[in-house]
């Protein structure tokens, strides 16, 4: 990643949190309530700006997966619209920084098996997914990132 300005979330305990695991280089943060986070770097679809938010991740192989919860929102988050415009993302993981590409799981065809065997993954790790999706009428996008360098 360049030395552009990075905005982090501008929710509070959202953007301590990201401190904490950027100065830490990852060794505090990385598993946060027991659970393990990434941060994830997007390019704002609109402004074009560096935009990063710390998430629960799962894993698909090699793969990280993230779950568009919004806490169960009527609308996907900003970040998963900003993904969708422009996949490349930058994550961290612990003390590593690399670039992804990020697509959505298909509910169609044998991906959709495999779609509810990651999701029933990602609610082990944490339950709130589960009532995130019955608060909500969307279907609760997953997101793979796969990792591109």
């Amino acid at each position: 990643m360049s030395a552009e300005k990075i905005n982090d979330s501008p929710i509070d305990w959202v953007k301590d949190h990201i401190r904490e695991y950027v100065e830490s280089n990852g060794s505090q943060g990385h598993i946060w309530g027991g659970v393990p986070t990434l941060l994830l770097t997007t390019t704002g679809r609109k402004s074009g700006e560096l935009r990063r938010t710390a998430l629960i991740y799962g894993r698909d192989g090699d793969d990280y997966v993230l779950v568009a919860s919004n806490g169960g929102a009527p609308k996907n988050p900003l970040w998963y619209e900003n993904l969708a415009s422009n996949p490349i993302v930058t994550i961290q993981v612990g003390p590593e920084v690399f670039e992804c590409r990020a697509s959505t799981y298909s509910e169609e065809g044998a991906e959709r098996n495999h779609r509810q065997k990651i999701w029933d993954s990602l609610v082990a790790i944490w339950p709130g997914f589960a009532e995130y999706q019955e608060k909500t009428a969307r279907r609760i996008p997953l997101v793979r990132l796969c990792r591109v360098s």
